[in-house]
């Protein structure tokens, strides 16, 4: 039989060299959230100085503890901002080491603040401050990205550069027209930011565990000191709630997603092979061991980010998926996948709007490119149709051979002779190189949202009027 010293052995060996006092240690270790959600300290404050003002409003507190309470939280603010406030594993979240502090510093009274709220109500109320927060800094990001396509769309209402599909050339477009289509991607992006910021806009402060309380409290008070439209409707709801965290995951991804696109057009625009665009040393490095090189890393790391953005979407979504009403501890789970998202997304934000006001736009380039691959085939088939009066069927057969024939002689359809054309189809006149240039592809795209110039510079009009 084996004796009680090997067994102790085994039993430490199981739980590894960092748990060495067993169990305890690894039920603190999981348990303890305070290395992450210490960054609510503000709003837990907040909070609480909101919530202890309505206990004295509505007689459950004396005014003379309420004093007391903000007094002490106000100083426990200005601790934590110095970086003077010793954060303890614990005592678990931010909410313990505050309610610890406020009763070293004021005694008592700081233990009637707790009165009529639960830490279910209170952690929600927490983060949802902070998605709230979190929600208004990324709509001005995006404003300010938006801002920065204006301009530049502005400046290159006229520059020609080819539009792809499949990145073949397709037909030509202004560099303003294809800058305007990520002013309407960021645009809506921004939308649903507002949209979400509408959805979550009810303070949980009051729903207390699940239940709410029987105390005489003012929700609506404190709704309104904490900036919400009004509190929520439902107590199990509101502590069971995590859908403003998902829908900011929501909108982070999708917002990503576009600026990853982007990142994509830079990094491709930026190569010798396109040479579209020069982007700055400030958003570029170098190779440690080629020195021709100029790598465009910042958009390389904007494109990866969406992945770590798109993972917290996921991650949340599934440890919701299956809780039972009301509050389980899983919900814990939420808050450094989301916070890992807004400082991801926050920093690509940033990064590409400083790239879009940097980089060079090389338009010769752009032109350039802009009437290779036939682009200007379209125009040559609307044209029949519309001269000619051919149906458009026929005009792209007819249109086709033409662009055989440039093939075989290597040269741009605006090359071939009338002579050569009317062979083709005698119903084409002279008037056909009209329309032939990419200047004149693009200056004829005239409908309502079209890349003609005129147009883009409406459109321009219209958002600047909205941004």
């Amino acid at each position: 039989m084996a004796d009680g010293s090997s067994e102790t052995k085994s039993s430490n060996q199981m739980w590894g060299g960092r748990f060495a006092s067993g169990p305890d240690a690894i039920m603190e270790e999981i348990n303890a959230s305070i290395g992450f959600d210490k960054k609510l300290y503000a709003q837990d404050i907040r909070g609480s100085i909101a919530h202890a003002t309505m206990l004295a409003h509505q007689g459950i507190i004396s005014a003379e503890d309420k004093d007391k309470i903000v007094h002490g939280l106000d100083t426990i603010l200005s601790e934590i901002e110095s970086g003077a406030f010793e954060f303890s594993r614990r005592l678990e979240d931010i909410h313990m080491n505050v309610e610890a502090r406020l009763a070293t510093l004021i005694g008592p009274a700081a233990g009637r603040l707790h009165t009529a709220r639960s830490r279910n109500d209170q952690v929600a109320l927490d983060f949802r401050l902070w998605v709230k927060e979190e929600l208004q800094k990324t709509e001005r990001a995006l404003t300010g990205l938006i801002a920065a396509f204006l301009d530049r769309a502005e400046e290159h209402a006229d520059t020609v550069m080819p539009g792809f599909t499949h990145l073949q050339t397709a037909q030509p477009v202004t560099f303003g027209h294809h800058c305007m289509a990520y002013v309407e991607m960021f645009g809506r992006d921004r939308s649903r930011v507002r949209h979400a910021i509408e959805h979550m806009d009810e303070s949980p402060i009051g729903a207390a565990a699940l239940a709410g309380t029987g105390f005489p409290i003012d929700r609506h008070m404190t709704a309104s000191a904490l900036g919400f439209r009004e509190p929520t409707r439902n107590s199990i709801d509101t502590v069971s709630d995590r859908d403003f965290a998902l829908e900011f995951l929501s909108i982070a991804a999708i917002a990503a997603t576009h600026l990853s696109r982007l990142a994509e057009e830079i990094v491709i625009w930026s190569t010798p092979q396109f040479g579209f665009i020069r982007l700055s040393d400030a958003f570029s490095t170098g190779s440690s061991i080629m020195p021709q090189k100029k790598n465009p890393d910042a958009a390389e790391l904007v494109r990866a980010k969406t992945g770590r953005i798109n993972g917290s979407l996921i991650a949340l979504l599934t440890v919701m998926k299956g809780l039972p009403l009301a509050y389980s501890k899983d919900m814990q789970e939420d808050k450094e996948q989301v916070f890992d998202a807004a400082e991801s997304l926050e920093l690509a934000i940033a990064a590409m709007t400083g790239m879009v006001r940097d980089m060079t736009v090389r338009a010769d380039r752009m032109k350039a490119a802009a009437g290779s691959g036939y682009s200007t085939a379209t125009d040559l088939a609307d044209w029949l149709v519309r001269e000619a009066g051919l149906p458009f069927r026929d005009a792209h057969h007819v249109t086709g051979r033409a662009v055989a024939l440039a093939e075989q002689k290597g040269c741009d359809l605006a090359n071939l002779s009338l002579a050569e054309l009317q062979a083709i189809n005698p119903a084409i006149t002279d008037k056909v190189f009209d329309v032939l240039t990419v200047e004149a592809s693009v200056a004829s795209r005239t409908s309502f949202g079209g890349t003609a110039p005129a147009e883009v510079r409406r459109q321009i009009a219209w958002w600047r009027a909205r941004n």
